[in-house]
């Protein structure tokens, strides 16, 4: 891969990335949005995150909500497993999304994307979903960072927003300086919700961690598994680790 051009918006400075196949967005020298023409998982947090939509009670879900699009990686994963789900995405910086529209092809997806603030947004939301995803980062200078700590009030707008059986999916980043979020986090997701698991892969410096008062384990997960046609997409898949904390 090579690099073709750098753009800084007034949340993040990005590289672009690409090869005759691939087009990547990285941030503070993290892969930030992955696009593959022929392939759709990548072994990293959008697999999790996709699959994490998948584990309430309405299953298919009809509706899902993602707090953070950046490239639409994981929402390319669902709209490919999901293709009449309604995907709804929020996000600060409409710089990333052209972005993404140019190089990503998300116009594609089909993805009703709402520019703004998702903090605000849900204060403001009536609407419901049976899947909410929360993977909001913002870049600093040599790491990204979650720009809210956790409160009363955000979980309850976050619970407002799901659908009766639906989950609450947060996606982490783990290792040096992120493990005080991600102890929190866990405390904070068991003591309101009844269900609590969390998705891994090798791969990744990231877990998914989703919630509510049904979360299904992985055999749920199976019957998605040959929607992939591409032999890589079916091992990530297969490789993903879900236990109950």
């Amino acid at each position: 891969m090579r690099r073709t051009g750098i753009v800084t918006t007034p949340y993040q400075s990005l590289e672009v990335w690409k090869s005759e196949l691939t087009t990547e967005f990285r941030v503070a020298g993290a892969v930030h949005a992955s696009f593959h023409r022929d392939r759709f998982l990548t072994g990293l947090a959008w697999d999790m995150i996709a699959s994490s939509a998948l584990l309430g009670k309405n299953d298919p879900p009809r509706s899902v909500l993602m707090l953070g699009l950046a490239g639409g990686t994981a929402f390319r994963v669902l709209r490919h497993l999901l293709p009449d789900c309604r995907l709804t995405a929020i996000d600060i910086d409409p710089d990333i999304v052209e972005l993404a529209r140019e190089h990503m092809d998300l116009d594609a997806l089909g993805i009703e994307v709402i520019i703004g603030d998702a903090y605000p947004w849900l204060e403001q939301n009536r609407r419901t979903f049976d899947a909410v995803i929360d993977d909001i980062y913002l870049a600093g200078k040599i790491d990204v960072f979650r720009p809210r700590e956790w409160d009363e009030r955000l979980i309850g707008h976050l619970k407002r927003a799901m659908a009766p059986g639906g989950v609450l999916a947060v996606n982490l980043v783990t290792g040096a300086g992120h493990r005080t979020m991600q102890t929190t986090t866990r405390r904070v997701l068991r003591e309101a919700f009844p269900v609590v698991r969390t998705i891994k892969s090798a791969e990744a410096m990231n877990e998914v961690l989703v919630a509510g008062d049904f979360v299904a384990s992985k055999s749920c997960l199976s019957e998605y598994a040959d929607t992939f046609h591409h032999w890589r997409d079916r091992m990530y898949w297969e490789r993903l680790e879900l236990r109950r904390i």
